[in-house]
């Protein structure tokens, strides 16, 4: 039998029918960018009071100056309280007024937000006070939807196949996406919200597997780094759509509903022909092989194609498959750690990174603007350097950032700034090769499961990195030289995984093993 490798060779490596699937691979991951972001938005800090309506039982013609100046205590800036009240009592207007009231209280009957605010999350379910703490936990709880996906989809993906999961994924993201837009509380928003992470993760994982396995060995970096830097661009868009679209229920849409313009794959999003062999679906393979050699203006020849038959009884792996083998258990445990690191570093700096004194919506777009320059330039630093040499350089890079950060004084904020968007630059260039690596050490027969594993890990890293920034009440510079330390780690052991660069992608477990 032929090397599959030859066959995608014959057909083009990187013809017009990849680079339109390209397109529409990264046109998917552009619209994932508000899902993951666009909350930030959302619950940004709302001027608030406590309601205290029950004086107006007792005096109702006083004016909203004299009522907060009688039931609100101030703070030692000399503004209002925004989460106590005075204690209600049963006295006459005249009484309150010459005593005055001393007993505080947390707020009772809700909160009162100024009338010219725009409907907020923060505003719409009270997320203020004892509440508030439902912001960062509505993100955890979106990040645990990203770690479901990838458990659910990274197994499915290999079983039933990348485009499936693909379109499903696409369909969930647009309905619970709009669907959060209507919830009625926070708790409805945050299932929704868990969902939508859910079709997240499963988006990404069948963008890596649809982009490598139908482009040559000389290109198979170009679709995951072209998608990623569309993530990144709708980084920046979504700064100007949030600016423009202050209503959150009307920005949950704005940002949701696109993707049901994206409806059309349906009919032209193909399957992967390497996955198909694998299962044994020969035919399938063989008409879309000869379809992309149409689009691509290539010949292929029928004798080729016949070669095709050829291909084993497969058997499917499991994730248990990943640690029996002594290869793949020291790939497997190295890149999901990498991987875990990444997410850490990449959530941890991105909240951190405040101190550049801009307007939330001028930052975002540095932050997406910073990352494009670093994901693109993956794609000639890999060819130059190979997979090992770029991903434990920039570990090790943005890892040395933030340990410098640690050693920083406060009042060097421009300094601070600098090196912690080198750092950023560092792990998101350090993120997309990992993407890029990791389809390359696993084999096709089980390359959505290891991929998915690694995701996995890495929403481990999401969701505890909101935590490691509890610690700087101990310490300042522990979050940082968690953050700091833990990729140096990852760029030593990066060191113990083998070069992928100009070798054909691995169908079967036999070859990883050949391999080592």
């Amino acid at each position: 039998m032929t090397d599959f490798g030859d066959i995608i060779n014959a057909i083009g490596d990187f013809g017009p029918f990849q680079k339109w699937l390209v397109l529409m691979l990264s046109l998917t991951n552009f619209l994932t960018a508000f899902p993951m972001f666009g909350q930030v938005f959302m619950v940004l800090d709302v001027p608030h009071h406590c309601k205290t309506s029950w004086i107006y039982a007792i005096s109702p013609n006083l004016t909203e100056e004299q009522q907060l100046n009688l039931t609100i205590p101030r703070n030692t800036q000399g503004s209002y309280e925004e989460c106590l009240m005075y204690t209600p009592v049963n006295w006459d207007i005249d009484s309150i007024v010459e005593y005055g009231l001393n007993v505080t209280k947390k707020c009772q009957e809700g909160w009162v937000y100024s009338s010219e605010q725009n409907p907020t999350l923060v505003t719409q379910f009270d997320l203020v006070c004892d509440r508030k703490e439902l912001n960062d936990i509505s993100q955890s709880v979106y990040m645990v939807g990203l770690l479901l996906g990838a458990v659910v989809f990274g197994s499915l993906s290999d079983r039933i196949g990348r485009r499936p999961i693909m379109l499903l994924s696409m369909l969930i993201m647009g309905a619970f996406g709009v669907g959060a837009a209507f919830a009625p509380n926070v708790y409805v928003y945050m299932v929704l919200r868990c969902l939508v992470g859910v079709a997240v993760s499963g988006i990404f994982i069948g963008i890596l597997a649809l982009g490598t396995e139908w482009v040559g060995v000389p290109y198979r970096s170009h679709p995951v780094i072209a998608s990623h830097c569309c993530f990144s661009i709708g980084q920046m868009v979504l700064a100007g759509l949030a600016y423009g679209v202050r209503n959150w229920r009307l920005l949950q849409i704005a940002g949701s509903a696109p993707v049901f313009c994206l409806f059309f794959y349906i009919w032209v999003l193909p399957e992967s022909a390497r996955w198909l062999v694998t299962k044994e679906k020969v035919d399938e393979a063989k008409k879309l092989l000869q379809k992309a050699a149409s689009v691509n203006k290539r010949t292929i020849s029928p004798k080729l194609l016949d070669q095709l038959t050829a291909e084993k009884k497969v058997t499917s792996g499991n994730i248990l498959d990943l640690f029996l083998k002594k290869r793949l258990r020291k790939v497997t445990l190295v890149m999901a750690y990498v991987w875990f690191v990444n997410s850490l570093v990449y959530y941890g700096l991105s909240l951190n990174v405040g101190s550049f004194g801009l307007d939330i919506y001028l930052t975002q777009l540095v932050f997406g603007a910073v990352e494009i320059p670093a994901r693109f330039g993956c794609i000639f630093l890999l060819q130059w350097f190979g997979r090992k040499k770029c991903q434990t350089f920039f570990l090790l890079l943005g890892g040395a950032m933030c340990l410098i950060i640690t050693s920083i004084p406060k009042d060097l904020p421009v300094v601070i700034t600098t090196l912690a968007v080198i750092g950023k630059f560092a792990i998101a260039a350090s993120f997309s090769i990992s993407y890029v690596y990791s389809a390359e050490l696993f084999p096709t027969i089980i390359r959505q499961t290891g991929v998915g594993l690694c995701s996995m890990s890495a929403r481990m890293g999401g969701i505890i990195s909101p935590l490691i920034g509890l610690l700087d009440k101990y310490h300042p510079a522990i979050p940082m030289a968690i953050f700091g330390s833990t990729p140096v780690l990852a760029g030593i052991l990066g060191f113990l995984l083998p070069e992928t660069r100009g070798k054909e992608l691995q169908d079967h477990m036999e070859e990883a093993k050949e391999s080592q």
